[in-house]
This record gives structure tokens, sequence and C-alpha cells, in this order.
């Protein structure tokens, strides 16, 4: 029996898209407020109309340019051999390292839309967080007793409480980012205990 052919994209084809995507990721960096296929399609050094073959229209490059950087942290997640608390601490620094590189990007992503009627629907990125964050999550709150049928609120606080942008904040108020990530971890902590005691 014939095996079925197998499609693989070219590698100018994978090429072009890489370059488009990094070449994003620079501008939301850079000029967010200016951020066009056109823009994009200059710093990447391609044509717009190949940046269209790809992506059509910048909100549909931005989503899938935040989803690159999920899957990043998602496949760390899932590599990760620690267990309990550090597990999650070490999964949270690497998000750390992630905000850092793309935090204006993804704080300038946020969608309007709530967290968990997003994740309720399936959405395919908030499926990729809960992905990198369900085993840490769960982790920890075995760590501190607090029974799994309240993960799904546990995760939505993470995404409260470790929001890119107050990351960011607090590193630019003057603490460095262990020193911010720590203090976001105490909140975190205390709205977790909090979290276990209004569902009991």
């Amino acid at each position: 029996m014939a095996q079925p052919t197998v499609i693989r994209p070219r590698k100018d084809a994978v090429r072009n898209r890489r370059k488009i995507l990094k070449a994003a990721g620079e501008i939301l960096r850079d000029d967010p407020k200016n951020a066009s296929i056109q823009l994009i399609a200059e710093r990447a050094d391609v044509s717009a109309a190949t940046v269209y073959r790809y992506f059509s229209s910048v909100d549909a490059l931005m989503d899938t340019y935040l989803y690159d950087v999920e899957v990043q942290l998602r496949d760390y997640s899932h590599d990760c051999t620690l267990t309990g608390r550090a597990l999650f601490d070490d999964v949270l620094s690497e998000r750390g390292r992630l905000v850092e590189t793309y935090g204006h990007a993804m704080a300038l992503l946020r969608s309007r839309e709530g967290f968990l009627a997003r994740m309720r629907r399936g959405d395919q990125l908030i499926q990729t967080v809960r992905d990198a964050w369900e085993r840490p999550i769960r982790a920890l709150m075995r760590s501190k007793g607090i029974d799994d049928r309240h993960f799904d609120h546990a995760l939505f606080l993470f995404n409260i409480i470790f929001d890119p942008r107050e990351i960011l904040d607090l590193r630019d108020d003057g603490l460095d980012l262990p020193a911010a990530l720590s203090l976001l971890s105490a909140a975190y902590f205390g709205a977790l205990e909090g979290l276990a005691s209004a569902g009991a």
C-alpha cells in the first residue's frame, strides 16, 4: 500500500515566516503604536504581499507571535524535571526571562475578552498557557494542601497576578526581576489560600 505523500513547507517559506515574526516582535518592542504590515515587511526585508501570504492582518500576525512565545514556555515546563514548589519557581523564572525578552509585546497583546471565557471556548493561546502551567500550579496547590478542583480559578488568578505589564511595572519601579517575581509570588500564594478558604 502506497504511503501518503507528506508535504513539507519549503525552506524559504519557513525562513520568511520566521523573519516576519522576528520583525513583528522588534516593532512591538521599539514602535508598537505604528505596527503595520508594511512596516513589518520592511523590517523583515520582504514584500507586504509576502506577509499577507502568511498572515491576513496585523492582529493575526501578533496573535501568532504571542502564541509562539507561550509555546516556548509550555515546552520548557513540560521538559522541567523538578517537582512541587521547585517546579513552580523554575517555570516562573523562565516566564520572567521571557517577559524580559518579549514583555512589551506580551503586554500589548492582552485580549479584551475574559481569561475564563477564552478558556471555556477552547482558545488556542489560552490552552497553551494552561498546558504550560497545569503541572506547576497543581504541584504548588498540592504542596499547600489545596484541592485540585480549584485549578481553573488558580490559573485565572495566576494570569491576573503575573500579568507581564505588572512584572514590567515593578521592574521599572526599581525592583530587579527576581525581587518582582518574589513579591508577586507572595501575593499569589496568599490569593490561593484565600481561594481555597472561600471555595470550602
